[in-house]
């Protein structure tokens, strides 16, 4: 009996110091699972972080993030290395730290009726202002975003941005302070759809948290986001997902909590039943 955990990262399971979201004592013990530089960047509390050593011995355990594949080898996850990984949106997927040919020529072909990226970067630059834009970053070939000054876009502009995008076959997630820009035909759900036939999974449980994860949430049987994020501040609901009591990276924990719960719900239902001898 095969369950695939899918899960988003940042903001959803592993949190940058600034988005801990601690505010009160005591605080939870923390595990750092990045590493940037040498500095300790990506951190789970130390009880998520026990907990999803063992889920990953159990079930199997999938990262789904818009990070591209070398982002994403900064990150260290407990328990044994995951199989399987989908990185750049549902760009790229991973088997055993390999990206996947045959999906990359599927992904191709699925984002061929969108706009261009060129064209797309070439808006972004005219319109995001260096004033309150950082940095413009195409990512690895299929998508961009930009980082964002302390004080954000303009009011109004990611709205606009997004009517601009939707029109042309692109779609626009506000994530703290990026804003990525993604062609419709690059989904996490499609990447995961395409791991769970080859994983064999009979369930599929999902987490995350910025409108990029939708997809991915509808997917699954059963789903999770966090409260806090994209999802949560849209009001955003789909049947057979819920919310997070907990913000920040109590959040994760609460997570990791609830795949355990279904883990364990799971194995419950498909235990045979036994008859009794008399």
């Amino acid at each position: 009996m095969t369950v695939l955990i899918a899960t988003d990262l940042d903001r959803t399971l592993v949190y940058s110091r600034a988005a801990l979201g601690l505010t009160s004592a005591p605080l939870p013990e923390l595990t750092c699972v990045e590493r940037r530089d040498g500095d300790q960047v990506g951190f789970l509390t130390s009880v998520a972080a026990r907990q999803l050593a063992v889920l990953a011995e159990r079930a199997v355990l999938v990262p789904v993030t818009t990070r591209l594949p070398e982002q994403l080898a900064r990150i260290t996850l407990p328990g044994p290395p995951p199989r399987f990984a989908v990185a750049a949106n549902g760009g790229v997927l991973l088997d055993s730290g390999v990206p996947d040919q045959s999906w990359q020529r599927r992904v191709s072909a699925a984002v061929a009726g969108s706009i261009s990226l060129s064209d797309v970067i070439s808006y972004v630059r005219q319109r995001c202002d260096p004033a309150w834009t950082l940095r413009v970053r195409e990512a690895g070939g299929l998508f961009c975003y930009v980082v964002l000054a302390e004080g954000g876009a303009p009011a109004g502009f990611v709205a606009e941005a997004a009517d601009w995008a939707a029109s042309r076959g692109w779609s626009l997630s506000a994530q703290g302070r990026k804003l990525y820009w993604m062609p419709e035909g690059l989904t996490k759900a499609a990447a995961v759809r395409e791991v769970a036939d080859r994983a064999g999974a009979e369930l599929v449980l999902a987490a995350g948290d910025s409108l990029l994860d939708r997809d991915l949430l509808c997917l699954a049987d059963r789903g999770i986001f966090p409260a806090h994020g994209e999802l949560f501040d849209t009001g955003w609901s789909a049947p057979g997902v819920q919310r997070t009591d907990a913000a920040g990276v109590l959040a994760g924990q609460e997570i990791v909590a609830w795949f355990a719960a279904r883990l364990a719900e799971f194995g419950r239902r498909a235990a045979p039943a036994v008859t009794a001898i008399s």
